[in-house]
């Protein structure tokens, strides 16, 4: 007998978030970028090559902005200096501050936004690898750039190696700087901002940051303009992959709870059903929290002698 649903409410599974399936996967995907910009560091001689490549190919087709973003920079200490905390911070801070509001506001775009983050930087780990880069602040002064982080240290908490406190600077990979996670993260965050924030604000705010976070990066002198768009080339493949990874995670998950059907249904506030089909209850009893999803909003089964077609009684729910 087919499933019966009540006119305008759709029947979808239980695909509810977590806080606490979603928090340890977030911390897993951090740490693998964070070992992902140390495989690379000691490639010291092809860095230098990579990096001087990207600028000869910057000055031939003159789009090499880093240079005057970076003179004007180490010139203006009113600019530098916040240009430093910007990129010093904001990185760390608005991206998990918009992946929190997602969860907590709009859950239904949540899921689909954080594996196309995620996706993302898998593959500028990929880049970090491959293609370990010296970013323009350590190239030989010949070439005319000038650290604002070193220059400026003294007004924040990092030293003269990148944005890591000082004394951890050895922990970073200062060479991994194709593609610009600093641009891709940030124009992820706009889009997010722009699609779903409500506000006038909020979709100001998804077209500033991006693109400060773009002029901030090449003015510190620690990504070429091409980093930045590798970035946001990133950015377009995860999102083009997301989709197929959204799926391949799905199916593995459904082997799992098939495999695992006791454990998938044992998560916190989850309680798998210990009433047998065959046992039944008073017509008034409840149990407690027990509940057919089928009917959201409040909304009623209609009156029949069976229910979903078991042949078992209504009242033995």
């Amino acid at each position: 007998m087919p499933q019966t649903v009540t006119p305008g409410i759709e029947a979808v599974p239980d695909t509810r978030l977590r806080w606490w399936t979603e928090l340890p996967l977030i911390f897993l995907v951090y740490a693998c970028y964070t070992a992902g910009r140390l495989l690379a560091r000691s490639d010291v001689a092809g860095a230098v090559d990579h990096g001087l490549t990207i600028l000869r190919i910057e000055k031939v087709l003159r789009i090499n902005a880093e240079h005057p973003l970076n003179r004007l920079f180490t010139s203006e200490a009113w600019l530098g200096v916040p240009a430093d905390f910007w990129y010093a911070s904001l990185h760390y801070v608005i991206t998990p501050a918009v992946l929190v509001w997602l969860f907590r506001t709009h859950a239904v775009r949540y899921r689909a936004a954080r594996t196309w983050l995620m996706t993302s930087t898998f593959i500028g780990l990929i880049g970090f690898t491959l293609l370990p880069t010296c970013p323009p602040r350590l190239l030989a002064e010949s070439y005319g750039f000038v650290d604002t982080m070193a220059q400026y240290s003294s007004y924040g908490w990092w030293g003269g190696e990148a944005s890591a406190p000082r004394g951890m600077g050895g922990m970073t990979n200062q060479y991994a700087a194709m593609p610009s996670l600093h641009v891709g993260w940030a124009l992820w965050c706009g889009v997010m901002l722009w699609r779903h924030g409500r506000t006038r604000t909020a979709k100001t705010a998804g077209v500033v940051y991006p693109l400060v976070t773009t002029i901030v990066v090449m003015g510190t002198a620690n990504h070429y303009f091409l980093d930045a768009v590798a970035g946001a080339a990133v950015m377009g493949v995860g999102l083009l992959l997301a989709p197929h990874v959204t799926r391949v995670a799905e199916r593995a998950g459904t082997r799992l709870r098939a495999r695992f059907p006791v454990v998938a249904g044992d998560a916190p506030g989850t309680h798998a059903s210990i009433v047998s089909a065959g046992c039944q209850t008073s017509a008034g009893e409840h149990i407690p929290r027990q509940r057919d999803s089928r009917f959201a909003g409040g909304a009623e089964p209609s009156a029949s002698p069976t229910d979903a077609g078991d042949g078992a009684p209504a009242a033995a729910r």
